[in-house]
């Protein structure tokens, strides 16, 4: 059966401007991360899809290397796109990055022009897409020049293979320095996307400022440290978690979950229901509290968790009581 968009799908959903850009981005997108590979079920990728896009989801964040195996999610994805989506390529925000470890040989990993050209172009094949809207890089290369990297980004979209360009998981200052070169070239930076979580707050660190000073969005990927911040580790590691399943390809690990941040998520969930939210939406509508943030990346291993998401859109504001005792509890 042909796929059909829901047409009230803009009605509920907020849009944020990207930094100084003219691009707004859902306020909830979605990270194809996990549970889009080829182990996956593409049933279930279809359905997380398509009630994400009925949603007012627009967004997709995809990369090379996503999976298992590298590259299974882009093609996931291509094959569900060529079904269902792509009548509605215009209303579809679609990015992807290289950075990490893609191929054998010295050609396949980092920030060289050799494997960023080669990456995206192996990206657009998978997915059967002539462009995508962000391409990011991945990871900052200690190795190569900061100047080829960004030059290479540059270079994307003045060859009609991206719109827009961004990068991920940058220290401050290499961040600024980024900046300031693609501005240079005459394609500034249109989003960073950081790990951020109540759990991991590096960003408040310098990163959000520097951002807001140079009008570059923010995107943060793992908002719920990959599953820890959700109602499932209220009672300890249960059998069907990421963290019990040994998926590998990022997915978080059992040993890294101790008693001390069950003992947190506990105490942060009891927030949580004084608000009237599942730990989950608390945790995203805490980091969507802070205009800086543009969009915030979901993943989802079923679609309801793509709606019981985007709720925490009902109540993004906090008092000052209450970001008072959750700074207690993340002490």
């Amino acid at each position: 059966m042909n796929y059909l968009a829901n047409v009230h799908r803009y009605q509920s959903m907020e849009y944020r401007r990207c930094g100084n850009s003219g691009l707004k981005l859902p306020a909830i997108s979605l990270g194809l991360w996990h549970n889009f590979g080829q182990i996956d079920s593409l049933q279930n990728a279809r359905d997380i899809l398509r009630l994400a896009f009925d949603s007012g989801i627009t967004h997709f964040d995809l990369a090379n290397n996503y999976g298992p195996p590298h590259g299974s999610a882009e093609e996931t994805f291509g094959t569900i796109y060529k079904d269902d989506f792509k009548t509605y390529r215009d209303e579809l925000i679609i990015s992807s990055k290289a950075g990490y470890g893609m191929w054998e040989g010295p050609y396949g990993d980092w920030g060289s022009k050799k494997y960023l050209v080669a990456s995206l172009d192996q990206s657009l094949k998978r997915m059967g897409l002539d462009y995508v809207d962000i391409f990011y890089h991945h990871r900052p290369d200690p190795e190569t020049p900061l100047e080829e990297t960004m030059t290479t980004l540059d270079l994307m979209v003045r060859q009609g293979k991206a719109l827009y360009v961004g990068i991920s998981s940058y220290q401050p200052a290499e961040a600024a320095k980024a900046f300031e070169i693609l501005k240079q070239l005459g394609t500034p930076c249109l989003i960073h996307q950081p790990k951020y979580s109540m759990f991991d707050r590096w960003v408040e660190g310098g990163l959000l400022d520097v951002l807001e000073e140079n009008g570059v969005g923010c995107i943060p990927f793992s908002p719920l440290a990959q599953g820890v911040l959700t109602n499932k580790y209220l009672k300890g590691i249960p059998e069907d978690s990421r963290a019990a399943s040994h998926r590998g390809n990022g997915a978080i690990e059992e040993n890294q979950i101790s008693e001390s941040t069950i003992n947190k998520v506990r105490q942060l969930n009891e927030i949580a229901v004084s608000r009237g939210q599942e730990l989950a939406q608390m945790a995203l509508s805490w980091i969507l509290k802070d205009k800086r943030i543009t969009s915030v990346l979901i993943g989802a291993s079923k679609p309801a968790q793509v709606t019981n998401s985007i709720r925490c859109l009902d109540n993004i504001n906090f008092t000052s009581d209450e970001l008072n005792r959750i700074n207690e509890i993340l002490k």
